[in-house]
């Protein structure tokens, strides 16, 4: 992988989902310290940086995509990452976030939202200030193109170190049969 002073330039990002494949990343305990001798994390929930940088090298992306944020947000990371990750099982499937997608979307917000204290807002103006609830949850790949699964929940750090040494590495990421199951 071709990097600037010679560390790999790695985002992690976090949609719709627990945050477990995170903890599962921050569960490689000892070995993070081999991480970060070989990445500099540009972007991350871990890290207070507001704004997806450019030349990202790597990008491990959690969860499902829920909501219009996540798919202008999707978009901008496949634009500026040269590998993107499907991090986990809501990356992957939709996994438990996706149980929502049988139900109607409007009834449930409806429903939620009819004892506030006030009226609704209107439409107009709120889409500036919350995004937009996408009507059927969806796995990251059905929003911009993915170049790796990492299945899990979370993704053990077995299957991450292993995953993460080979990429880094240059070599082709193929994880052995044990670690390509779901759960």
């Amino acid at each position: 992988m071709t990097t600037t002073n010679n560390k790999v330039r790695l985002a992690t990002v976090w949609f719709g989902g627990c945050a477990g494949c995170h903890m599962s990343f921050l569960d490689l305990d000892e070995r993070l310290i081999d991480v970060v001798g070989l990445v500099d994390i540009v972007y991350s929930p871990v890290a207070d940086i507001k704004k997806f940088p450019d030349n990202v090298d790597v990008t491990l992306v959690e969860g499902a995509v829920c909501n219009s944020d996540h798919i202008k947000e999707a978009k901008v990371i496949r634009e500026k990452s040269k590998v993107v990750i499907s991090f986990g099982d809501c990356a992957v499937t939709g996994n438990i976030p996706s149980m929502r997608n049988p139900l109607n979307i409007d009834t449930i917000l409806s429903e939620v939202y009819s004892g506030t204290p006030g009226p609704a807002p209107p439409d107009q103006g709120i889409l500036d200030i919350m995004p937009v609830i996408l009507p059927k949850v969806l796995p990251i790949h059905q929003v911009i193109p993915v170049d790796l699964y990492l299945p899990g929940c979370p993704p053990d750090p077995e299957r991450i170190w292993a995953a993460l040494t080979l990429l880094l590495k240059g070599e082709p990421v193929v994880l052995p049969v044990e670690m390509r199951n779901f759960g």
